[in-house]
């Protein structure tokens, strides 16, 4: 079930905010958490049923083990760690055979020559998130981070479905406590999350979705063995630029605006990434909680910066590693990944040069140069294979020659693009106050109060005719790129 499709509009997510209000009303508030783990297992279900067992199997699996935690942490520390590396096992297991394994197999064969065969493996949609999310509950309980939990709420926090497809990647100390918490919803706040759900909903379907026609065409047509032409390639590769900025922003934005029409807060996501003046700043703004799930979980347990210099470009190297491979099963993936990590290390290397001005020219090259790392980057991230996209970098490079294009096709991604850069976010826009302690410093940015949402009719109208506009335009449901991760 799409967050962008009428059967989700106008059926799921009314009545399932209805009946968890409702019950919350007549006072059965733990029949409405409930209800809502209900509502969440039947929205993974829509997608394919028989992935509904894994999900519900690997987490009774999970709830197991962290009641061991529990148990022997504070006295027993030994049991608690093999428990602790029994469900890391499994989870990564899980998620390994389900994503990695026809990659695996694959590469064997064309290694050795050999002809294993392995049945193909449909990747279970939100495996890499939710499995996540799962792995840091394991870690933070046996750290003593997480106090208390019951089967219920852990049923809710690996379920709840606004972040379990795509994010984002949570604590169970930032959406738990609030349930527990959880006074009368101000009618603001639903108001407001509907506001944030169709200005999310306007960025998927009207900009999204319509960006798209000027880059698959092309990245498809390099696939058969067309070599394009410069401005050809760079039009496709600037359309998908903005294409997977304004989806995941539009994903980021209808997953917070659901949770607020429950009175639930999540972390931000995505903070104008396009903005940064360099790759630290960018992995601070993309993808925001995966960021962090790679810092705290495997570049600090690594040794971080606390090993000396050499050692902490080798982990920053060996976490983007990971984060690309997280992403997909391919070489594209390991290669994006592998070109961030080397960004990270000149932007780390750098700044121990401490040869940085505060002068416009210079963070206005910064800013250049860090687009156009992430620009070459994409190119690998979006193609169909390694080849695919050594051959669009021929093309960007001029290699078949400079070629034409139409208006529109530079017109629709650089205008999108501009938007990007020089727009206000989501957050700024509506004042979003996320959980503490995720609030990034890059979003406390003010903005004109002109530009600052507000319940009142002008808003109403603009928010009213954006929705009107989506609903015509959505013959076409597409999913969110981050689906397939």
């Amino acid at each position: 079930m799409l967050f962008n499709s009428y059967i989700f509009i106008f059926l799921f997510l009314p009545a399932t905010v209805a009946v968890f209000h409702i019950l919350r009303h007549i006072g059965l508030a733990r029949t409405a958490i409930f209800s809502l783990v209900v509502a969440s297992f039947i929205f993974y279900a829509w997608w394919s049923f028989k992935y509904l067992f894994l999900l519900s199997g690997l987490m009774l699996l999970d709830f197991f083990i962290a009641r061991q935690i529990e148990k022997h942490r504070n006295t027993k520390r030994s049991i608690a760690k093999l428990y602790l590396v029994l469900g890391l096992v499994v989870n990564l297991a899980a998620l390994g055979f389900y994503k990695y394994a026809n990659f695996f197999v694959d590469n064997l064969n064309a290694l050795t020559g050999g002809t294993l065969f392995l049945a193909t493996v449909v990747l279970p949609i939100g495996i890499s998130f939710f499995t996540f999310q799962k792995v840091a509950f394991l870690v933070d309980l046996y750290q003593n981070k997480i106090k208390k939990f019951n089967a219920l709420d852990y049923a809710l926090f690996v379920t709840f479905f606004p972040q379990l497809i795509a994010g984002p990647i949570v604590h169970h100390s930032e959406v738990i406590p609030q349930f527990e918490k959880l006074g009368k919803v101000l009618p603001r706040t639903v108001v407001a999350g509907i506001t944030i759900f169709i200005i999310g909903l306007a960025k998927k379907v009207l900009l999204a979705d319509t960006v798209a026609q000027y880059a698959s065409p092309h990245f498809d047509a390099v696939v058969t063995g067309v070599h394009l032409e410069f401005c050809t390639a760079w039009s496709a590769v600037l359309a998908y630029t903005a294409q997977i900025y304004f989806d995941f922003s539009a994903y980021s934005d209808m997953a917070i605006g659901i949770g607020l029409l429950f009175g639930i807060h999540l972390p931000v996501n995505f903070d104008s990434p396009y903005k940064s003046k360099s790759i630290i700043e960018f992995w601070r703004r993309w993808h925001i909680t995966l960021s962090r799930f790679l810092r705290d979980y495997l570049y600090i347990p690594l040794g971080g910066n606390r090993k000396g210099k050499v050692r902490r470009y080798v982990n920053l190297l060996l976490t983007m590693l990971l984060g690309g491979i997280w992403h997909g099963a391919g070489w594209t993936f390991l290669i994006w990944g592998a070109l961030h990590g080397f960004y990270l290390m000149v932007n780390h290397f750098w700044h121990s040069l401490k040869l940085s001005s505060d002068s416009i020219l210079f963070r206005l090259f910064s800013w250049a140069v860090t687009f156009m790392a992430v620009i070459v980057a994409w190119v690998f991230f979006r193609a169909a294979s390694l080849d695919t996209a050594l051959d669009m970098l021929m093309s960007m490079a001029g290699g078949y020659g400079l070629g034409s294009l139409s208006a529109s096709a530079l017109l629709v991604p650089a205008g999108l693009l501009l938007l990007a850069f020089f727009m206000p976010n989501t957050q700024q826009i509506m004042d979003y106050k996320p959980p503490a302690g995720t609030y990034g410093a890059y979003m406390a940015q003010k903005i004109p109060a002109l530009m600052q949402w507000k319940p009142v009719p002008v808003w109403a109208l603009f928010i009213g005719t954006l929705f009107a506009l989506c609903l015509m335009y959505m013959t076409q449901v597409s999913e969110f790129i981050y689906f397939q991760f």
